[in-house]
């Protein structure tokens, strides 16, 4: 060796010991051969930890790979090794000359896949011209690779077996360190298991009513939502615990609503589902309504069944079919044929269809959408005549506040009726009060025969609303409006008996007293006719709990 022999041209071997005589002379000159044993003990020490580390970390590395790399089997790219720590410097790195796997040294390596190892070969000789070359092996220039225990270390890459020395047991033990495989479903389903109580369906209402039209009413309801008409009570536990009669989604209302000169009496029963399956809507109710009029009062007692079809969720098709009995008592005059025939009892039959296309926001206070029904009826028993009825209501929106309260409202609506030349005059139109025409008397805007109100069979009645609000709460809203329209005894429109009433209206909505706001209404008529009973205040107020 030469003086310009470098500390990298050397084998690793003498590079070594060179470097070990380096680290024993380079102590203190007073030093004990104790001492310099102590050094180079420890930097043996040193180097072995960082071999160590290089092994971890190669392992890792490997493991890592094997469960993130889509193909685990391709070999690693090989860097050179990090030099040890030391303050007395390394040697560099070997010159890049080696062929070594897939890497940026050659092209891949043959042994790549996993589980393949390479064949030992014995390094050849070093050249003539460099005796201290890197060494090459075989004819591709791959490295061997060396065998622990059955598995394979081939550049960075572990590929199985039991890992050597200080690794043991660092991993989980397993032939082929590989990932438990989790078996996805093919059809992702999962089971939901919903736990729920529920809700009060049952409620006890009390109010009242006064009104222009009908006077002072009281208000007594029963209304159950989920009721049950075939789970009947085995106990009296039953009863008392609201077990009995509930379950099915069924509807049962009884009313009672006494007043000064009306009265009605309700039941209903109502099935959303006919059998519990078919889209088909079954409704029961019987009814008793009795009603003193100024020209004679009123007792009628009957009952209903229906059957509906929900074509679409706002179009939808019913078929029913009623019977009553009708009394008239106690005329104010003898002097009227058509009330003299209908005095005593009168049985009426009838049948009918309707058909109604709801597409409203709200049923009490819509501010979009429109109502529109139609319907047919022929009725039979001591008279026979037909009935026709069409009704459309419709609501604009004009404006609102940001966050949906201030609508201003525009309505239109429109009821046109026809009826046969048999009806009875307890059957007729009546016009004139809050829910006709505004600004008459309770049936004040029909005809007349002898001063008293027959009514007629045919009706067209117009109605424009502006609504809009008065108060930043909606507590208080502003109407103007204009009722037009007539009742006729024929079918016909006749200008002399035309009716029109514009006024306004206050509402107030008061949530403790129930949905419906409180009305008041002025209306002034300047058109009608000269048998027509006027009132320009007209009212409804209700309230229940």
């Amino acid at each position: 060796m030469t003086s310009k022999t470098t500390m990298n041209s050397l084998p690793l071997e003498s590079r070594f010991k060179s470097w070990m005589r380096a680290v024993t002379q380079s102590s203190e000159p007073d030093a004990s051969p104790n001492s310099k044993h102590h050094t180079a003990s420890r930097w043996i020490d040193d180097i072995n930890r960082s071999l160590l580390t290089r092994v971890s970390a190669s392992a890792l590395i490997a493991l890592s790979s094997h469960f993130l790399s889509p193909s685990a089997g391709v070999a690693q790219t090989a860097y050179p090794p990090p030099a040890p720590p030391s303050s007395y410097g390394a040697p560099p790195p070997a010159p890049a000359t080696t062929t070594y796997g897939q890497s940026v040294y050659g092209g891949p390596s043959a042994y790549g896949a996993p589980g393949t190892t390479a064949p030992a070969t014995s390094a050849a000789a070093p050249a003539a011209g460099n005796p201290y070359a890197a060494p090459t092996y075989g004819g591709n220039g791959a490295a061997p690779a060396t065998t622990y225990q059955g598995g394979t270390y081939q550049g960075d890459v572990y590929q199985g077996g039991t890992l050597p020395g200080p690794l043991q047991g660092s991993f989980p033990s397993s032939t082929s360190l590989a990932p438990p495989v989790v078996s996805q479903p093919t059809v992702r389903e999962a089971d939901l298991i919903i736990q729920g109580y529920p809700a009060r369906t049952g409620r006890l209402m009390f109010g009242g009513a006064v009104n222009s039209d009908a006077g002072v009413t009281g208000q007594v309801t029963i209304d159950e939502r989920n009721f049950d008409i075939s789970r009947w009570p085995t106990s009296f536990g039953d009863l008392f615990s609201g077990t009995a009669f509930r379950g099915a989604g069924q509807t049962f209302r009884v009313e009672a609503a006494p007043g000064s000169d009306y009265q009605r009496y309700t039941a209903q029963f109502a099935d959303p589902n006919l059998l519990g399956y078919l889209p088909i809507s079954m409704s029961l109710s019987g009814f008793l309504y009795d009603r003193n009029f100024d020209d004679w009062d009123e007792n009628r007692l009957g009952g209903r069944a229906s059957f509906g079809y929900r074509v679409t969720p706002d179009l939808s098709v019913s078929l029913g079919m009623s019977g009553q009995n009708v009394e008239i008592t106690d005329p104010r005059v003898n002097t009227v044929p058509e009330l003299n025939a209908v005095l005593g009892d009168n049985a009426l039959f009838s049948g009918m269809a309707s058909l109604i296309h709801d597409t409203r926001n709200s049923p009490l206070q819509p501010s979009r959408g429109h109502y529109f029904e139609l319907s047919f009826e022929q009725t039979f028993g001591d008279y026979e005549y037909s009935t026709f009825e069409a009704e459309y209501r419709k609501y604009w929106l004009l404006r609102e506040r940001a966050d949906g309260s201030g609508k201003q409202t525009l309505s239109y609506s429109v009821q046109l009726g026809f009826s046969g030349d048999e009806t009875p005059i307890f059957e007729n139109y009546f016009a004139g009060g809050y829910a006709t025409l505004r600004g008459f008397d309770f049936r004040g805007a029909s005809p007349v025969i002898n001063g008293v109100e027959v009514g007629g069979q045919f009706q067209w009645l117009n109605s424009v609303e502006y609504m809009f609000p008065l108060t930043a709460d909606d507590a208080f809203r502003g109407v103007a409006f204009v009722d037009f329209g007539t009742v006729e005894q024929d079918i016909e429109i006749d200008a002399d008996n035309f009716r029109v009433a514009p006024g306004f209206g206050l509402r107030v909505a008061i949530p403790m007293l129930g949905p419906a706001p409180l009305a008041f209404d002025f209306a002034f008529p300047v058109a009608m006719a000269d048998t027509d009973d006027e009132r320009i205040f007209s009212f409804y107020m209700s309230a229940i709990r």
